[in-house]
């Protein structure tokens, strides 16, 4: 089960896992909505939160 990590919904579709770009350690998934309205996201592992 992939999770969005701003709103911790359960993604199947429509959504994007990258690194996370300040530590490039923790794997974030972005969902669309989460995208489209920009809400930020938070790295667990460094704590650099982004748009």
């Amino acid at each position: 089960m992939i999770r969005c990590t701003s709103c911790n919904r359960e993604v199947t579709d429509n959504y994007v896992k990258f690194k996370c770009p300040n530590c490039g350690k923790a794997e974030i998934v972005r969902c669309d909505l989460c995208k489209r309205t920009v809400v930020p996201y938070t790295c667990p592992v460094c704590g650099f939160v982004g748009p």
